[in-house]
């Protein structure tokens, strides 16, 4: 059984190396069935399709990119990804993970390094639209707790929530005018943005988030409660208007429900 699944694994191997490689012919080492099959004319039509189908598959998935650099650029960017990773599932709409970080390595983006980033925004669109169904914290729920325990509650992002910033880069504002497809806004200030992308209502919304926003929203990924979110977001932004901030996430559905920590506070020794 080993053997066997040991001679499979060589011709999946071989079938994806001459699958993706520019000239078949030239891999070393291929198995003489795989040759014998990429010499068929059938086979080069398999492999044309095969790639359009990853190139289009990733032009559908990143459009802010695509819409950026242009469509030959893209397609000639993503065909050389693809020829390094094929689809890992069958469903397209997933493939392309590591996208942004390919860009960030790629030597003909260098001049846009912006470039990485928006990819990165493009997948959590991806990501949150696939996100599993669950309820957002009603905003209400809040109301009326005691500043004690609201110090100690934790709220747990949603599924769908996914958050970037940005430090030196318009991040959120060139992707949100190639995403929307804005052509005749004004210049863009070139400063740190970040942004958040969450499903409250069955459909993706953005918003834009400063450094604060996401350091809040770090802690409280990481299970801490209000009273740490808010000393980060003040650490990160001094004038951080923590009711708005915590406002703003509310209302655009980052958060899936809360829960309460015990906080011990030190006990004072009677002289």
């Amino acid at each position: 059984m080993m053997s066997m699944h040991t001679a499979l694994g060589r011709f999946q191997d071989g079938f994806a190396q001459a699958l993706l490689a520019p000239d078949p012919a030239t891999v070393p080492g291929l198995p003489a069935e795989i040759a014998a099959l990429a010499r068929q004319p059938g086979f080069a039509v398999y492999r044309n399709t095969v790639m359009k189908g990853c190139i289009d598959a990733l032009q559908a998935n990143y459009p802010a990119v695509a819409r950026l650099v242009g469509e030959e650029w893209f397609r000639a960017a993503a065909a050389i990804f693809a020829r390094g990773q094929l689809p890992a599932q069958a469903t397209l709409m997933y493939y392309g993970e590591a996208f942004a970080e390919f860009l960030a390595r790629f030597e003909p983006a260098a001049d846009l390094p912006y470039l990485s980033g928006v990819a990165r925004l493009d997948r959590f669109w991806t990501e949150s639209h696939a996100a599993s169904d669950e309820s957002v914290l009603d905003p209400a729920a809040l109301a009326g707790l005691t500043p004690e325990t609201l110090a100690a509650t934790v709220l747990h992002p949603h599924p769908a929530a996914r958050w970037l910033w940005v430090a030196d880069q318009p991040i959120y504002t060139i992707w949100r005018r190639n995403r929307e497809e804005h052509a005749n806004e004004r210049d863009i200030d070139w400063r740190g943005e970040g942004a958040l992308l969450a499903r409250p209502r069955g459909a993706v919304l953005w918003v834009q988030l400063d450094a604060a926003g996401c350091a809040f929203l770090d802690v409280c990924a990481a299970g801490r409660p209000l009273a740490e979110a808010a000393v980060a977001a003040l650490e990160a932004q001094e004038d951080a208007d923590l009711a708005q901030l915590t406002k703003t996430l509310l209302e655009a559905g980052a958060f899936a429900r809360m829960s309460h920590i015990r906080i011990d506070t030190p006990k004072v020794t009677q002289p």
